[in-house]
């Protein structure tokens, strides 16, 4: 799926991001901005020029395309900056305007991801735009790619004009999550192709939208126009312009509610007033990332009006054990789409077997780390530090969430935190414990919040009851539950889970159901053999759970902003 790249920059921050460069005959086009396709742009690795690289995903097919511009027809060098970390090779294909070029170009390990190198490229291009995308081969995806170098001069005389410098840079509206911006054309003695916003966010005319924005903000931006050959305009004189604070009924759920806080024992917008989201949990992301597609997140915030989803990253059954890097890198895809559409995201570590967290504590604590530096600035995150403990005490969950909660404090200090309790994230009921342990003996920590599990056909009133105890005492979030039995599997007890729903609904407890993929147990919502395709919306799609927990997730929370 496209990954359009989201930058932003207050305006204490704003700074020009060039991402095309003229050197004498060699214009610098940088990967964070060109078309991506199956991938995420980082900046993890040391060593890349710009704002970042494109990590592909790890499929065939993953790709990234640039469209570069020529002052006229001729051969040109293409010189592709890369890193690749692993021993083995990571061959694409490159296309020029659709036409395939170089099949299977050898992309060999460079020893570690902080070191990069060059592979170049003789084509012949067209006069004006060109587009140049290169694919993956191979399941193990593309390398690491920084920048793509064309010298297109073909040894005439270079041009070394810059453009004259854009006019009447103005704001022409704002939402809560969006600038539109406008200005005056330039002149070249060649032609100006596109100009670049001091975001980094490129445009081939002269307005351009910020998306993606935080409600309530103020941002400041320039703007220089560019040329064939890369040559760049000054920047024109600065505006800034603020984005409308969040209003109720709005589309994007984050944009409405912002940095959520606990109060008392409910969950609260940036407003104070109590909410209740409503989302959906991937299946494990080791088994079903394939249906990550663009359709799918479409279909769960366009059409479920979902308000997060909850991403399980399972820690062993083949998950971020077997390849912490690369799960971590799926983490981070999945935390930019939910932020580029405007909704919360969880992160689920899901420790299942062993059932204590501890022995995944070290993990724990480097995958956090890294998670809470990379987006400490969001305030759409809510960590979920501990799945379902199973097998193992409350003091020894509680041990662990009072080690993992201060890492991630150390380095966000705000954002919202969940953990698992003793019993499956019972309370312990599900181990014949009493909630009492837990109720007796809280988790020393702020903006913290219980997680709570059942599974309706098998979890009747007894579990209800627990619920609905605990819940008027601490801070609870079910972040997972299902219609059918704890398996996942079975046939669903519809009366059983709206009990749960109404009561959830009445004390404004926040949920995710179990699942949005298309895995062959009822659980899943969708038909198998749906993530195959492109069509995620409608019911035609769904087994019967699904179209039960789409509509209800379809009626979502007023969230009060007064």
């Amino acid at each position: 799926m496209a990954r359009p790249l989201k930058l932003i920059v207050p305006a204490a921050l704003a700074i020009a991001v060039v991402p095309a460069v003229a050197n004498a005959a060699v214009v610098e086009y940088q990967a964070e901005n060109a078309t991506i396709t199956n991938g995420v742009v980082e900046s993890n690795h040391a060593g890349h020029t710009g704002s970042g690289f494109v990590n592909y995903d790890n499929e065939i097919g993953s790709a990234v395309e640039f469209t570069v511009n020529a002052p006229a027809a001729g051969s040109a060098k293409l010189t592709f900056r890369y890193a690749n970390g692993t021993t083995v090779n990571r061959p694409m294909d490159v296309f020029l305007n659709g036409a395939l070029k170089q099949s299977k170009w050898s992309f060999p390990g460079t020893g570690a991801w902080t070191t990069w190198t060059t592979k170049t490229i003789t084509l012949t291009l067209n006069a004006g735009a060109n587009t140049i995308r290169t694919v993956a081969t191979s399941a193990n995806g593309g390398p690491n790619l920084d920048r793509l170098d064309v010298d297109a001069q073909g040894g005439g005389t270079p041009d070394t004009q810059a453009p004259s410098v854009p006019g009447s840079l103005r704001s022409t509206g704002s939402t809560a999550s969006s600038i539109s911006l406008a200005w005056n054309a330039s002149t070249d003695n060649v032609g100006v192709t596109d100009y670049v916003l001091s975001n980094g966010q490129t445009a081939t005319g002269t307005t351009h939208t910020v998306s993606g924005l935080t409600p309530d903000t103020s941002y400041t931006f320039t703007v220089q126009a560019r040329d064939a050959a890369g040559n760049l305009s000054g920047a024109s004189s600065s505006i800034s312009a603020r984005t409308q604070p969040g209003t109720p009924g709005g589309t994007r759920p984050h944009d409405v509610n912002g940095l959520l806080r606990v109060c008392g024992v409910q969950l609260c917008n940036q407003y104070g007033n109590p909410i209740q989201l409503r989302g959906m949990s991937t299946h494990g992301i080791q088994w079903y990332h394939q249906c990550s597609k663009s359709q799918w997140w479409d279909a769960l915030v366009n059409d479920w009006n979902a308000d997060f989803i909850r991403v399980a990253m399972y820690i062993q059954e083949d998950g971020y054990e077997t390849d912490p890097r690369k799960f971590t890198d799926m983490m981070h895809g999945y935390i930019e789409e939910a932020t580029r559409r405007g909704i919360y995201v969880l992160v689920d570590w899901h420790q299942l077997s062993p059932g204590d967290p501890n022995y995944n504590l070290a993990r724990a604590k480097t995958f956090f780390t890294e998670i809470a530096q990379r987006h400490k600035d969001k305030t759409n995150i809510i960590y979920d530090i501990a799945n379902e403990p199973n097998g193992t005490s409350w003091a020894s969950v509680k041990s662990y969430a009072e080690q993992m909660i201060p890492v991630i404090r150390a380095i966000d200090p705000d954002s919202l935190i969940v953990s698992g309790t003793n019993g499956w994230s019972t309370f312990g009921h599900s181990d014949g414990q009493s909630p009492s342990q837990v109720l007796n003996n809280k988790v020393n920590a702020t903006n913290f919040m219980y997680s709570f599990h059942f599974y309706a056909q098998a979890h009747k009133d007894a579990y209800l009851s627990v619920l609905d105890q605990v819940s008027s005492q601490v801070p609870v979030f079910v972040t997972e539950f299902g219609t059918q039995a704890a398996s996942g599997g079975g046939s669903n007890d519809f009366t059983m889970s709206q009990k749960y729903i109404d009561l959830m609904d009445r004390k404004k407890i926040s949920w995710a159901n179990w699942n949005f993929s298309d895995d062959g147990l009822t659980g899943a919502v969708f038909k198998t053999g749906t993530c195959s395709g492109t069509t995620f919306a409608g019911t035609n799609v769904l087994k019967p759970a699904g179209v039960w927990v789409r509509e209800r997730i379809r009626t979502p929370d007023n969230f009060p902003t007064s």
